[in-house]
């Protein structure tokens, strides 16, 4: 199994793509970290990890926007396992507003999340991840093709694909990679929840929407030894949505 004896943490990984790429990782062998913000729903989410593995997982409250917690997070992860070799920046958040009704408040809320998230755990890795570790980091078609009313979600991403090159370019000397994946429209509850797609403003054929499944297998392919020559990539996952626009 491509990731025996390895340990990954993944952020937001109470549900959806998170938690697909958690149980990915951990049917291929992992111990798996879940970093989630609701303990419960963590706590449940380690347990279908167990449940469909067999491999060891726990949960941790993890505020990625809080540099403390995020190291608390690493903490946790290497008091139990020993090691880290692989961390899924996955969490992030959505606000649906016009640019003239977006606050500051707003952006650094979406930033603090979306973006410095990723820098927090990336920072961790390059402190404690051995040689050999993987980063992924969940962007979005969004850092490349976007709709009205997410300005800074769409700019949390980008920025997103730009710290990835900026971590691969670091990452090298210290033998970990950091690649990129943008996921299109996805079957979670943040697609069928967007006020775009309920109004109509944004239209979704049935045949462009992708399961988590289809993103952790994404995931799970950078993170592991498969993917050793691929460094600062960022990879759409959209099922040839984008092509089509």
């Amino acid at each position: 199994m491509r990731f025996d004896g390895k340990v990954a943490i993944v952020t937001g990984a109470a549900s959806g793509i998170g938690l697909a790429t958690a149980i990915r990782l951990g049917s291929e062998g992992a111990r798996v970290v879940i970093a989630d913000l609701d303990q419960t729903k963590g706590d449940a989410a380690a347990d279908e990890v167990r449940n469909a593995s067999s491999k060891d997982s726990f949960a941790v409250v993890c505020d990625v926007s809080s540099e403390a917690q995020v190291a608390s997070a690493v903490d946790a992860a290497l008091d139990r396992f020993g090691s880290i070799d692989v961390i899924v920046n996955n969490a992030g958040l959505m606000v649906f507003k016009s640019i003239l009704e977006q606050t500051g408040e707003d952006w650094l809320r979406i930033l603090n999340v979306d973006l410095l998230g990723a820098f927090y755990f990336t920072k961790q890795a390059f402190k404690r991840m051995k040689p050999g570790g993987a980063i992924v980091n969940v962007s979005s078609v969004h850092a490349v093709e976007t709709t009205p009313l997410v300005a800074s979600y769409a700019a949390a991403k980008a920025a997103l694909v730009s710290l990835t090159r900026s971590s691969s370019l670091e990452g090298k000397s210290l033998g970990i990679r950091v690649n990129a994946i943008l996921p299109g429209a996805v079957n979670t509850p943040m697609l069928w929840e967007n006020p775009n797609i309920k109004s109509g403003v944004e239209t979704i054929n049935l045949t462009d929407v992708g399961e988590p499944e289809d993103i952790a297998a994404t995931i799970a392919y950078l993170a592991s030894n498969d993917a050793k020559f691929v460094d600062g990539a960022a990879i759409r996952v959209d099922g040839g949505r984008l092509s089509r626009l």
